[in-house]
């Protein structure tokens, strides 16, 4: 369903992409933010998931900062060097990168981001520094940033038995944003949406999407 693209940033340097069209006129747009892995095959079905609910889906290749278009396996040599490279990266260049595709899909109207992971930390600080609305799945470096304003609505997913996000800093989530809707699935645990994985779990999966998908139809499509 989807291509490969360049996006132009705010800097000199175009990085990839990966492009995902509904078929008709969008409800709107959606920035797909990577795991630590990059925009690995699951990243790319999440893309085409949301276009097939009928949203333009993007999903920017952060790593091509470093290195072109790197996918990183699931396992602990990956997971090292997808926290190295991370590191490296910051957080304010891949914010910038996500301004820079929300504006590319700008044209299918107004634009969120779903980001999983570390990119579910990027998700939640689009929402408190871009103002754009954003579903959080599992962000575990989100606690520092609770204390910013936000400037846009945004919606997290964790689940109970996540051993990276312990449950008072899910609490704090809800004590500091108690506006927001912040929701945790039994019996999940990190990663819990990453199909074809060991820490896919379906029914929490499958429920989150569905709050996703309405929280993107109320946000941007206006349902």
């Amino acid at each position: 369903m989807g291509q490969h693209i360049h996006i132009p940033t705010s800097r000199t340097q175009c990085i990839g992409g990966y492009l995902a069209q509904p078929e008709g006129k969008p409800k709107g747009g959606i920035v797909v933010v990577q795991e630590i892995f990059g925009v690995t095959a699951h990243i790319r079905s999440v893309a085409d998931r949301f276009a097939a609910a009928g949203y333009t889906a993007i999903a920017p290749a952060f790593f091509d900062h470093l290195e072109s278009w790197l996918e990183l396996d699931y396992d602990e040599v990956g997971m090292a060097r997808g926290k190295a490279l991370v590191y490296e990266l910051g957080l304010d260049r891949p914010l910038e990168d996500v301004a820079s595709a929300a504006e590319s899909i700008a044209s299918s109207g107004k634009v969120g981001v779903a980001g999983y992971c570390w990119g579910g930390t990027i998700a939640l600080l689009a929402a408190l520094r871009l103002g754009l609305p954003a579903v959080s799945y599992y962000g575990a470096r989100n606690v520092p940033f609770l204390v910013e304003t936000p400037k846009a609505p945004v919606m997290f997913h964790f689940g109970e038995n996540d051993a990276s996000i312990p449950p008072e800093a899910v609490a704090q989530h809800r004590e500091q944003l108690p506006q927001m809707d912040t929701f945790v699935y039994p019996g999940a645990g990190h990663a819990f949406n990453r199909d074809g994985d060991p820490h896919y779990h379906e029914p929490s999966a499958t429920l989150a999407w569905q709050r996703t998908l309405a929280f993107f139809d109320q946000q941007l499509a206006g349902a």
